[in-house]
């Protein structure tokens, strides 16, 4: 799997410990990519080179182009990663032949995340929702420290990494935009070529292969402090990356602020669905109500009141069987609840999720049944 980052680079380091905890200290919105498999159950991690060399400008088909003056024009790693990601998630327009096709998730992680912790999250939601996960890893460890200090620290990384996560959603945009504008370029001109001036078959044809061309759905999660950062980013006049990208949005346990969040949530751009997810016995939120240094109002992921966003979809998890104080109920045990397995398969494969849970007007949520 790919990891989009803004963490610093650690010379000399090898493993895991290339990437370190504190932000890249060319600046916060310095991005770096690195390629993650795990091998004889240890976790292996290279770091792309920020631009493509001949070798792999060759490898993804790439002709190296040249400026008015003769210099090269640099093409990025962004690029390479992009086309890798392809390959995987629509291997027949990619050229491969006997693989299935996956539908892809952009995870955003939480608070207290070392880089482990969110490469193993990653590789639970690709072997249990059969998804190709991109992973969008930010500081949240509080360089090293733990408890109040650090859920502080991680809240000013978070605020830090607004930029970066930006960037990253606009690049992911235009790429995907720049991929379909070439295939769909093709498309057009064989439709062209095969009907001539009969226009109703030749747009049905560009129809249809539009659709073979892009058959994947793209669902982006995001857990814990993942949506304070993801809320800040929407609340910046200057955000370029709330582009029409995804066809799901999970929040998940979100601990971000429940009053006022449906001025940020509306803002949300997708094809489909906004789910925001409760658990009122969540472990994680109620702790982090209670951090002392700074004012935490009832959070989004745990407090069941005042849910008035027009386009979400809230889901109330708190009596379903498994689910108990966890935080992260996308995972482990309460994976054993049939239905909680089979709403989060929905919703990260960019389907409609919430159909056979019964919804409550009076609090405006779908529940599980105990």
């Amino acid at each position: 799997m790919f990891i989009i980052t803004n963490r610093n680079l650690e010379e000399g380091e090898t493993g895991l410990a290339q990437l370190g905890d504190r932000p890249n200290p060319k600046g916060p919105n310095e991005l770096r990519i690195a390629e993650a498999e795990k091998k004889g159950g240890q976790w292996k991690l290279r770091i792309l080179d920020d631009e493509l060399d001949d070798a792999a400008l060759d490898e993804i088909g790439v002709v190296r182009e040249f400026d008015a003056s003769g210099n090269p024009i640099r093409v990025y790693a962004s690029r390479y990663a992009a086309w890798k990601i392809l390959k995987r998630v629509n291997p027949k327009r990619a050229g491969v032949k006997g693989r299935k096709g996956k539908n892809l998730l952009f995870f955003v992680h939480g608070y207290n995340n070392n880089l482990k912790d969110v490469l193993d999250r990653a590789r639970g939601f690709e072997e249990h929702f059969g998804v190709e996960v991109v992973a969008f890893s930010w500081p949240a460890n509080g360089g090293g420290v733990r408890g109040v200090v650090s859920y502080l620290s991680d809240k000013r990384d978070a605020r830090a990494s607004v930029g970066a996560l930006d960037r990253t959603l606009k690049k992911m945009y235009d790429l995907l935009l720049e991929f379909n504008d070439a295939y769909m370029k093709k498309v057009i001109r064989a439709a062209a070529a095969k009907f001539g001036g009969d226009l109703e078959s030749r747009d049905t044809a560009i129809t249809r292969e539009a659709e073979r061309g892009c058959p994947f759905k793209i669902t982006m999660v995001l857990h814990s402090m993942g949506n304070y950062l993801y809320k800040q980013m929407l609340k910046s006049t200057a955000s370029e990356g709330n582009r029409l990208l995804f066809d799901n949005v999970i929040l998940a346990a979100a601990d971000t602020n429940n009053e006022g969040h449906a001025e940020w949530v509306d803002r949300i751009r997708c094809r489909n669905r906004v789910y925001i997810t409760i658990n009122e016995r969540d472990h994680a939120l109620r702790a982090s109500r209670l951090k002392a240094g700074e004012e935490q109002r009832a959070r989004l992921g745990h407090y069941p009141y005042t849910l008035y966003s027009t386009q979400s979809v809230y889901v109330d998890f708190t009596n379903a069987a498994y689910v108990g104080d966890s935080h992260a109920y996308f995972e482990n045990g309460p994976l054993r609840n049939e239905r909680v397995k089979r709403f989060f398969d929905k919703a990260i494969n960019g389907e409609c999720a919430e159909r056979d849970l019964r919804y409550k007007a009076a609090t405006h949520m779908y529940r599980f049944p105990k």
